[in-house]
């Protein structure tokens, strides 16, 4: 059962770093508005999130797999090449991806603060995974308009032209 607590974590572990690296892309991206305040906010508390993921390896005796966070790394920067519908630089399709990204990874997160909860927690008392869960949904509460917003962007034009 060890072992797939392991590679559940590493798993994670891997993905909080690729969540990490795409929250800061997408904050650069959207510097000076709402939007990138609120990315500044997220970064910090998935860069939080991505320590609190560490020490409950380490309170388990799990290692880290370091070759599941390099590829998490990599996928993130792989993910860069994701055609946007521009030849260069930042589009709406551009921010809707990442944010959607973000989304998908912070449900994620969510899940497994939820899941760590239910089966560990008795074992390490000192990390909260209630609340851990709980920000996460605070953190998909507050993306949600931004990224409502990001669709408009996107596909709001394209969508009402199309139904004309």
């Amino acid at each position: 059962m060890s072992d797939l607590l392991s590679i559940y974590l590493n798993d994670h572990l891997a993905g909080a770093t690729a969540g990490v690296e795409l929250v800061r892309r997408a904050q650069a991206s959207n510097e000076g508005t709402e939007l990138g305040a609120l990315l500044a906010e997220l970064s910090a508390e998935l860069e939080s999130d991505r320590e609190s993921l560490r020490q409950t390896m380490a309170g388990l005796s799990i290692a880290e797999s370091k070759a599941k966070v390099a590829a998490g790394w990599s996928a993130e920067k792989l993910g860069r090449l994701k055609l946007n519908g521009q030849l260069r630089g930042y589009s709406p399709l551009s921010r809707m991806l990442e944010l959607e990204g973000l989304q998908g990874g912070i449900a994620a997160k969510k899940s497994l603060w939820e899941a760590l909860d239910a089966t560990i927690a008795g074992r390490l008392p000192t990390i909260d995974f209630a609340a851990l869960a709980a920000r996460a949904e605070s953190q998909l509460d507050r993306l949600a308009p931004h990224r409502r917003e990001a669709a408009l962007a996107a596909f709001g034009a394209a969508t009402a032209a199309a139904g004309s």
